[in-house]
């Protein structure tokens, strides 16, 4: 059967291919009575509008994108993205919009944003002054970012990452922790330039143990460590993916280094929770031989046992507060500011003091 246009609509109905497009797009511009009997027709011949074209004729795609800074099998390993998604989901059926998931393209955020068929963008940590900012914004693409770094000119939705950290770190000195490994997700300059996030936590992390006079050892490649602290006292920096499998690869590197902590802060929930699990296996008790401690809250924080202590941000209304401000700019209001979002310390029984 041959495919209805509006052609023939158009035909039948006795007005223009015009007046058929508004019946659709614009019904303003027609009268009731032609709308009714346009769209009656289309019914009777089982017309079916073609989305593409319907775009075309609006200039709006009816989708914004969330731009991954990594594949989407990989991205989803962290459930803390779920909840952002949730919150994303939530404005984008309230306004009547889809929403596009946006990974790189041959390894290139670029090439993603190149073909991204959308009228806005959320992003996901990125600097000013990067290339990929710089081809939103010669697309005219309105963007909000997720835990990006202000200053440039474009909305942010955020925490204090580095107070959060000092929060973190703090609780564990309050306990009389002095040997501590903090375990670290890797950075992916080639991607989205350096993560704001992360250099921000290390920042905290690194103010709360320098205020006590806790000894930093420098961050190695690829979880390795720099500057080996004793036994005595110290702090040693890891690097891993942010992943159970890449926690459970820090854990095991920490325990075979000849300097075991009585404390490992882990940069995110899911690296604590690869942690905890290779711990338990290597036979370890937390808290009584490691306390951990992690970050963001993810509901999976609260199934594992022992429980993790976790810094609690809330993903949901990260989401949820990027969306409606990208719904704001794409109806063209001015948005000005960032925003804030509160954190707080929960603190459940992945953490103690230290037995010797």
């Amino acid at each position: 059967m041959p495919r209805v246009t509006i052609n023939d609509i158009a035909r039948i109905a006795g007005y223009s291919k015009t007046s058929v497009s508004f019946a659709f797009n614009d019904p303003s511009r027609i009268s009731d009575r032609a709308r009714e009997k346009i769209l009656a027709i289309a019914g009777e011949l089982g017309y079916v509008p073609d989305p593409v074209a319907r775009n075309l004729t609006l200039g709006t795609h009816g989708t914004i994108g969330l731009l991954l800074p990594e594949t989407i099998a990989t991205a989803f390993q962290n459930s803390h993205l779920s909840q952002v998604v949730q919150g994303i989901g939530e404005v984008c059926e309230r306004e009547n919009h889809s929403l596009t998931l946006i990974p790189p393209r041959q390894e290139s955020l670029l090439e993603g944003v190149r073909s991204a068929a959308v009228d806005g963008l959320i992003t996901l940590g990125l600097e000013p002054g990067t290339d990929t900012v710089e081809l939103i914004r010669q697309r005219h693409l309105p963007f909000v970012t997720i835990d990006g770094q202000d200053g440039g000119g474009f909305p942010v939705v955020g925490i204090d990452d580095r107070a959060a950290a000092v929060t973190a770190m703090n609780h564990v000195l309050d306990l009389g922790h002095r040997r501590i490994a903090v375990v670290c997700f890797v950075d992916e300059p080639q991607l989205t330039g350096v993560s704001p996030v992360r250099a921000a936590r290390m920042a905290g992390y690194r103010e709360a143990l320098e205020a006590l006079g806790v000894s930093v050892g420098a961050t190695g490649a690829q979880g390795t460590a720099a500057g080996a602290q004793s036994t005595a006292a110290g702090a040693r920096f890891w690097e891993c993916e942010s992943s159970m499998a890449g926690g459970r690869e820090a854990a095991e590197r920490i325990l075979d280094s000849g300097d075991e902590p009585t404390a490992i802060v882990t940069m995110s929930d899911v690296i604590g929770l690869g942690v905890l699990e290779y711990l338990g296996e290597a036979g370890r008790r937390v808290p009584e031989d490691l306390s951990v401690v992690g970050f963001d809250d993810i509901p999976e924080a609260t199934l594992v046992r022992p429980r993790l202590t976790t810094v609690s941000q809330y993903g949901m209304e990260k989401g949820r507060r990027a969306a409606e401000i990208l719904m704001r700019l794409i109806g063209s209001e001015k948005v000005d500011g960032n925003t804030v979002l509160e954190t707080r310390l929960v603190v459940r029984e992945s953490s103690g003091p230290p037995v010797c």
